[in-house]
């Protein structure tokens, strides 16, 4: 999809961009690191977005009419304003693949770029990077309390709008989900669609038995019914049995039953009995309703007969973690050929930012599972044949040193110089790729409920960058 995007900016991002032409300093490079802070509920974040992100990248360019608008709406220079119509960007951009498992403070994305460029792409990356990867997270938390269940988002209704909707559910997708029920998103990145009956359906019909047969007339193979319009266990699901009969004598195999409100435990375990009891073993309970992982969760607990889940609402807005929180820094200055790192200090210890141009490594275990991330300045190499040490970030009295490791380095180039160097892969493959990562980490990590915090450490050089940058910035 091209989409010119370019005015999708903060007018302060151009109004910076302006002063740096009037003072003539737009050959600087300057590094952007995009990351997230630890909040609420996110212990982790599934990475994604980076698809729109190069979709965004590449399409970036201002029209006659964007050049007009800004020349009738602002002050700016004309040597601006020609500067921007014949605009590229023209940087170098590192990413971590879509469906990494990423953690708080980590450069998910480094941008080095000149000052202005690396400027205006700010708020559009921030956007589709804090989205996406808000919903894949959230729809990552509902896979691990569906367990081996198939998930469908079911969102669409409810979403924040059109992009919300259609970019959610393939956000949802690297996350965990099986499928959706958004054809629109299912027809644009090739995913799985799913869908049943509305409780409308059945009220078009003098009876509920009358409309589960039309149904399943037109859909013989693909006759899931929605048995809780008038009463579960009295009407819908005996109906839907008769219906089930009557296919599995026409040679016909029937996909199950749908509960859209009431206790779905107590329901669940009685409609599996009931179904079970006529000989439909084989027939699924697919419920909706409302649900989260934390629903799912007491759901299983329950004891729960259920076998596919449609996650809409509290799926797509993500509800109880509203947003990723994640940032876009400042962490170098290329002047003269000069690296200058740059610091960000606050009174609040999460806030100091991590200087220089940096990377990020994930050090694995000798049995091959996720062990600590260690973020380094670019220009560290970790030679494998010797033990390597990690330390906290802050408190560095705490140190592990391992003998038998292997490391993989997080950060993949996507541009350079402007030019894409990253093959995109397909959807399917990214959400297959998170679920080989998710894979490589201990449960006690990846759980919903009050994970183990993962180490994230900084290396020596890093660590001690950073505290020279705060005594030297103390002292001013």
């Amino acid at each position: 999809m091209k989409r010119n995007l370019s005015l999708m900016t903060d007018l302060y991002e151009l109004t910076m961009m302006n002063g740096y032409t009037k003072l003539n300093v737009t050959d600087k490079i300057a590094v952007f690191d995009v990351f997230f802070r630890q909040q609420g509920q996110i212990s982790y974040a599934v990475a994604a977005g980076l698809e729109q992100v190069i979709e965004y990248i590449n399409n970036l360019h201002f029209d006659d009419d964007d050049i007009e608008y800004l020349r009738r709406e602002t002050d700016f220079c004309e040597e601006f304003l020609t500067q921007l119509k014949n605009f590229r960007f023209s940087g170098d951009i590192y990413a971590v693949p879509e469906g990494t498992i990423v953690f708080p403070n980590e450069p998910i994305m480094v941008i080095r770029a000149p000052l202005s460029e690396a400027q205006l792409i700010e708020p559009a990356l921030l956007n589709i990077i804090n989205h996406q990867t808000l919903i894949a997270t959230k729809a990552s938390k509902v896979r691990k309390a569906a367990g081996n269940a198939l998930v469908s988002e079911f969102g669409l209704r409810r979403a924040q709008g059109p992009d919300a909707a259609i970019y959610g559910a393939r956000a949802s997708i690297i996350g965990g989900c099986n499928s959706t029920s958004n054809v629109l998103s299912g027809q644009m990145f090739d995913v799985p669609i799913k869908g049943t009956m509305a409780h409308s359906w059945i009220m078009s019909f003098d009876t509920e038995l009358e409309a589960f047969e039309k149904f399943a007339e037109i859909y013989p193979d693909n006759t899931l019914l929605l048995v809780d319009t008038y009463d579960t266990l009295r009407s819908g699901v005996p109906n839907a049995i008769k219906v089930f009969d009557k296919l599995k004598a026409q040679g016909h195999k029937p996909v199950g039953i749908r509960l859209d409100s009431g206790d779905l435990a107590y329901l669940s375990k009685r409609a599996r009995k009931m179904l079970d009891a006529a000989g439909h073993t084989d027939a699924i309970i697919f419920a909706s309703c409302d649900l989260d992982e934390n629903v799912i969760s007491s759901l299983n607990s329950q004891g729960a007969k259920l076998d596919a889940y449609g996650v809409g609402t509290r799926l797509i807005t993500s509800d109880g973690m509203p947003s990723l929180g994640g940032v876009y820094k400042m962490a170098e200055l290329i002047e003269d050929g000069a690296a200058v790192p740059k610091i960000k200090i606050s009174d609040t210890q999460d806030k100091i930012t991590n200087p220089g141009f940096k990377t990020l490594y994930r050090i694995y275990d000798e049995y091959g599972m996720a062990f600590a991330d260690l973020i380094a300045l670019e220009r560290e190499k970790i030679d494998e044949t010797k033990p390597i040490t990690l330390t906290h970030p802050t408190m560095r009295y705490k140190s592990t040193t391992l003998e038998k490791y292997t490391v993989r380095k997080l950060l993949v180039p996507v541009y350079e110089s402007g030019k894409l160097v990253f093959g995109i892969p397909t959807l399917a493959e990214s959400a297959k790729y998170c679920e080989q990562e998710k894979a490589m980490f201990w449960d006690e990590y990846m759980r919903n409920d009050n994970p183990e915090i993962y180490k994230v450490d900084l290396s020596d050089e890093l660590y001690e960058l950073k505290q020279e940058l705060i005594a030297r910035y103390h002292k001013k």
